[in-house]
């Protein structure tokens, strides 16, 4: 076997990780890259928007023009676009270029997901392409809570700039596993006469509707908004019509035929939820200690640096159980939901009162369930496809991923504006009901007695404040425990999907041999 292509899949597994990192870490540490840049609250949120919907049409672009320049002259490019935009933004002069950046991260970023999944069907022999797949589930496992101790240490003890620096080193490694080890594929520039540009319009325009329209439309309450109504209207004209282009183009972006293999229907409709109740792993629990508990990120790093660890362990095993022929996949995707469903349920029993210790074991049930669903996951979905259908499989598998990705916020809005009115509105209620409890509640500690006097006069001088931040605080608690029970109805959707959809199957060595 040729070693040489495994430092390719090296390098792009590099560029994955600072891709993710741009992504995550910039996420976590947006407070001090809000303060760093003198943004304000609405402008922030376009920050994070505008990477979303980048990364969204990036990879459902990637496939096509990774094929048709090559996958080597492609990951140059990527690097290249990656390492000249990310290190200029925190000396953006105005919102408009700063934004321009924002997007074009969020587009490189987008191009490297799917190439990873492609390059390792095309380098590695079957014999370990099972153990190569590892590489990709560590995008959607590993580097999500790696991302919180990398986050502390720019933030906390270094400084925020170095949020977008630290792709300067990643990329300069990439570029030089990748210039090493890429395979020196010849072009295929005659696909450019059957260039796909109607489809490629009508991803941008819908995928950035659709994610616009999801992380903007709580700030723009919704239906009140008419941004939001035009942004639903293009995405509900313009994603229909990306089907049917795709679905009669001779070069398409998305081979939608390819649905119709169950395990690739499966893996699509599996992974697009597995990317919303991963953030029950990371960024729920992540708010209730930042927002109630008022941790910092370097608080919060042994708690992910534990969840990122234990995946270097789990997926590997995971891997090495498939690879026995008697294995059913199905049977250890059933268990991984088992060990999420259960980490969802243990979560939702929070109180105020939990500190971060108390989410060590439910987190270690999350982590293993993650590596038992999504390596069997990858194992059904790659072996439906042909080497030579790859990059539309990688497609179809990896955009809705991105989608997934501006899904999950508009749920935690969804939850945080629904069920938090409701919690807020019964706990006022209850107060005002039984008023006597705010002039002789028994207080936990006694350096805060109770709010009111009997003669309805606040106790002291910020009395009624700290009544109103406890009123928050428990709501804020019981919308988190909310979402981790919708988060549990999400898995057991999977669980029953699972039993109607995919077909047995066996280790890419067994299924190629039997061919």
């Amino acid at each position: 076997m040729n070693k040489r292509p495994l430092f390719g899949l090296a390098g792009v597994i590099v560029t994955a990780l600072a891709s993710e990192l741009n992504d995550q870490v910039g996420s976590i540490a947006l407070p001090d890259i809000q303060g760093g840049l003198g943004l304000s609250h609405d402008p922030a949120t376009w920050f994070t928007s505008l990477y979303i919907s980048g990364a969204c049409f990036g990879m459902a672009i990637s496939p096509w023009w990774s094929v048709t320049v090559s996958f080597r002259r492609f990951i140059f490019f990527v690097i290249g676009l990656m390492s000249v935009t990310t290190p200029l933004v925190p000396f953006a002069p105005n919102l408009t270029i700063l934004y321009g950046l924002r997007l074009l991260q969020g587009i490189s970023g987008g191009f490297v997901i799917p190439m990873l999944m492609s390059v390792a069907l095309r380098v590695l022999p079957p014999a370990i392409r099972l153990y190569g797949l590892i590489a990709y589930a560590l995008t959607a496992t590993f580097f999500p809570n790696l991302s919180a101790p990398i986050a502390a240490l720019w933030t906390d003890l270094v400084g925020w700039r170095f949020v977008f620096f630290q792709v300067i080193p990643l990329g300069t490694l990439a570029a030089v596993l990748c210039w090493y080890g890429m395979p020196k594929d010849p072009p295929q520039y005659a696909r450019l006469k059957k260039i796909d540009w109607r489809g490629m319009l009508l991803a941008a325009i819908g995928t950035g509707a659709l994610t616009t329209m999801l992380l903007q439309g709580d700030r723009y309450d919704w239906w009140n908004s008419s941004l939001i109504c035009v942004l639903a209207l293009v995405a509900a004209v313009a994603l229909p019509l990306l089907m049917i282009n795709e679905w009669f183009h001779e070069v398409p972006l998305f081979k939608l035929q390819l649905l119709s293999r169950r395990n690739l229907a499966y893996g699509g409709i599996t992974l697009f939820c597995f990317i919303l109740i991963g953030s029950s792993s990371s960024t729920l629990p992540f708010t209730y200690l930042q927002e109630v508990q008022q941790f910092r990120p370097e608080q919060l790093f042994y708690l992910s640096a534990i969840i990122a660890a234990l995946q270097l362990i789990f997926l590997p095993t995971v891997a090495r159980i498939l690879d026995f022929a008697w294995v059913d996949a199905r049977v250890l995707n059933f268990i991984g939901f088992s060990f999420i469903l259960a980490a969802c349920i243990g979560d939702s029993l929070l109180t105020s009162a939990w500190n971060a210790s108390q989410f060590v074991l439910w987190q270690v049930c999350q982590a293993a369930g993650d590596a038992l669903v999504v390596m069997p996951l990858l194992m059904m979905a790659t072996n439906s496809i042909q080497p030579a259908e790859g990059p539309f499989g990688s497609a179809l598998f990896n955009t809705p991923r991105g989608v997934a990705e501006a899904v999950g916020p508009w749920l935690l809005q969804l939850m945080t504006r629904w069920r938090g009115s409701l919690h807020s509105d019964r706990i006022t209620d209850q107060m005002g009901q039984d008023r006597f409890r705010l002039i002789q509640a028994q207080v936990v500690d006694p350096r805060y007695p109770a709010a009111m006097l009997p003669d309805g006069i606040p106790r002291s001088v910020g009395a009624v404040s700290a009544l109103s931040t406890a009123v928050k605080t428990q709501t804020q608690v019981m919308v988190l425990s909310d979402t981790f029970v919708v988060m549990a109805g999400i898995v057991v959707f999977l669980m029953i999907i699972l039993l109607i959809l995919p077909q047995r199957t066996y280790p890419p060595r067994i299924t190629l041999a039997s061919k």
